[in-house]
C-alpha cells in the first residue's frame, strides 16, 4: 500500500519547536516503559525491559544552560547552528512531554491519541514512537523466519485516521556520533521507504538536503473501516514507495474488516504476521508474508481474493506492483528483516489527501471527504489507538491457537456472517496478470511519475496518475 504518511508527518513536524540537536540536557530522557515479550517454541515468552521514545522532532532543542530555542519555523537557527560542531557546543536536546504528545503506557499497553485536549483547547499531537531496549539503543527485531503478534484496539479510529505499526531499517544507535551523543534515547535517526528529507539525516546535519531511504515493512496501516500491510524494499538510492499492499476491501472482501465484520473492528483483536522462508530457517529466502487474526477465541484466516490470494508472495507482488522486481521484492525485504529492523508506532491523519489511498474508492468504504482532519477533530477529538501484548519470535510461539495449537501451519477457521469455511494459511494461489512492454501501465497504488522515475507513467483503468510531490506520483 502506497502510504505517504512519512513525508506528511515529516512536513507536519517542521512546524513544531523541534529539530534535532546534539547532546542531552539531562541524564534521563524520561522515556515511558512498555513491556514486550520475546518468544521461542522451546521456552515460551520472556518479558523484555523495553520502553518507547518519541521521535526527536518532539524534543525541545535549546541553548546550553538557557531557554533560547535552537530552531526556527524553517529549521535550525543558523547563528547557533551553522555547522555540526558549533551546534553541538551551543545546543542541547531535552526530554519530551509524553502527555501533551498524546502518549501513555501501562505495563504492556501503549495508548496513542491523535489530539491532546486541555482546558477546552485541542491540539494535534499525532505522535510517532520507536521501541527502545534497556541498553539505550533501538530494539533490532530480526523477523526473517519469525513472527510478530500484538493486540490492537482501533475502534475509535474513523475514516481518515491511520493507526500504524511498522518496521524500518534504522540505525540501532539512532546515528549517534561525536556531535550527536543523544542518539536513540532521544528518538534520532528516522528513515523509511518514502525517503523523507529532514533537517538532520541519521543524526547528522543534512546540509545537502538529501532524502533518507531505508527498507520498510508496514505491518498495519488501519482504521476501523480499512487496513493494509505492505513491504517496501529499497535499493542503494531509492525504494519501492508504492509497494505490493494487501488490502482486503480492494481485493473484493468488503465485509471482512469493519465494525461487525469478519474481523470486528469495534472490538480488540490479535494480529499475527509471519515471515516465511524457503527452507523454514531464519537465514533462508523470504517467500511469503502471512497474516491471521484472533478474536473472541476464534482464529480467523486472512482474507482471500476471488483469485485465491490470501498472502503476500513474490508472484503476487510482481503482478500487483510494477516496481517490486526492480527493488528485489521479497528477497530484499527478507534480507532487511534478517539484519534487524526498528519497531515504530504512529497515529496520524492526512490533510493533503484525507487518507483516500487507504480507505476510499476501491480501497475502502469511506467517501473522499470523510477523512478531512478538520472533520475528525470536530466529530472525533478523542480518536486513539491502543497497541498491547507485543510478542515476537519463532513461528507458532507468539499466540495460542484457540483450537489447541500454537502453530499457524494447522488448518484454521475463517468466520463470516453467513458461513464458516476451512482454509489453510499456507495457500499461495496467485494471479497471473501479464503486460507487454510496449503497453506497460502501472497498477493501483504504484508509482507513475516523479523526478528520476523511469517506469510506467500510465495507470491501469480506472486509476489516474496523481502527483504527490516532485519526486513521487501515484496511481489512485
Amino acid at each position: 500500500m502506497a502510504s505517504m504518511k512519512k513525508s506528511i508527518i515529516a512536513a507536519g513536524l517542521s512546524f513544531l519547536p523541534l529539530i534535532h540537536a546534539q547532546n542531552p540536557a539531562s541524564t534521563s530522557p524520561g522515556n515511558p516503559s512498555l513491556t514486550t515479550w520475546k518468544c521461542t517454541t522451546s521456552s515460551g515468552c520472556v518479558a523484555q525491559d523495553t520502553s518507547v521514545v518519541l521521535d526527536w522532532g518532539y524534543h525541545w532543542i535549546h541553548t546550553v544552560g538557557g531557554s533560547q530555542s535552537c530552531t526556527t519555523s524553517s529549521g535550525v537557527d543558523k547563528t547557533l547552528c551553522p555547522d555540526e560542531a558549533t551546534c553541538s557546543k551551543n545546543c542541547v536536546v531535552d526530554s519530551a512531554n509524553y502527555t501533551t504528545a498524546g502518549v501513555s503506557t501501562s505495563g504492556g499497553t501503549l495508548t496513542m491519541n491523535q489530539y491532546y485536549q486541555s482546558n477546552g483547547a485541542i491540539t494535534n499531537a499525532s505522535p510517532r514512537l520507536y521501541l527502545l531496549g534497556s541498553d539505550g539503543d533501538y530494539v533490532m527485531m530480526k523477523l526473517l523466519g519469525q513472527e510478530l503478534s500484538f493486540d490492537v484496539d482501533l475502534s475509535t479510529l474513523p475514516c481518515g485516521e491511520n493507526g500504524a505499526l511498522y518496521l524500518s531499517e534504522m540505525s540501532a544507535t539512532g546515528g549517534a556520533n561525536q556531535y550527536n551523543t543523544a542518539g536513540a534515547k532521544y528518538g534520532s535517526g528516522y528513515c523509511d521507504a518514502q525517503c523523507p528529507v529532514q533537517t538532520w539525516r541519521n543524526g547528522t546535519l543534512n546540509t545537502g538536503g538529501q532524502g533518507y531511504c531505508c527498507n520498510e515493512m508496514d505491518i498495519l496501516e488501519a482504521n476501523s473501516r480499512a487496513n493494509a500491510f505492505t513491504p517496501h524494499p529499497c535499493s542503494s538510492s531509492d525504494c519501492d514507495k508504492g509497494g505490493c499492499g494487501f488490502n482486503p476491501y480492494a481485493l473484493g472482501q468488503q465485509n471482512y474488516w469493519s465494525p461487525g465484520g469478519t474481523v470486528d473492528t469495534s472490538k480488540p483483536f490479535t494480529i499475527t504476521t509471519q515471515f516465511v522462508t524457503s527452507d523454514g530457517t531464519t537465514t533462508g529466502k523470504l517467500t511469503e508474508i502471512r497474516r491471521q487474526y484472533i478474536q473472541n477465541s476464534k482464529l480467523i484466516a486472512n482474507a482471500k481474493s476471488s483469485a485465491g490470494v490470501s498472502s503476500i508472495t513474490e508472484p503476487w507482488c510482481e503482478s500487483s506492483d510494477g516496481s517490486a522486481a526492480g527493488f528485489g521484492g521479497l528477497t530484499t525485504m527478507g534480507q532487511a528483516l534478517g539484519r534487524g529492523m526498528v519497531l515504530i508506532f504512529s497515529i496520524w491523519n492526512d490533510a493533503g489527501g484525507n487518507m483516500n489511498w487507504l480507505d476510499s474508492g476501491s480501497s475502502g468504504p469511506c467517501s473522499s471527504t470523510e477523512g478531512n482532519p478538520s472533520l475528525i477533530q470536530s466529530a472525533n477529538p478523542g480518536t486513539h489507538v491502543v497497541f498491547s501484548n507485543i510478542r515476537w519470535g519463532d513461528i507458532g510461539s507468539t499466540f495460542t491457537n484457540p483450537g489447541g495449537s500454537g502453530s499457524s501451519s494447522s488448518t484454521i477457521t475463517t468466520t463470516t456472517k453467513a458461513t464458516t469455511t476451512t482454509t489453510s494459511t499456507r495457500t499461495t494461489t496467485k494471479t497471473t496478470t501479464t503486460t507487454s512492454a510496449n503497453t506497460a501501465s502501472q497498477t493501483h497504488w504504484g508509482q507513475c511519475g516523479g523526478n528520476g522515475y523511469t517506469g510506467p507513467t500510465s495507470c491501469a483503468s480506472p486509476y489516474t496518475c496523481q502527483k504527490q510531490n516532485d519526486y513521487y506520483s501515484q496511481c489512485l
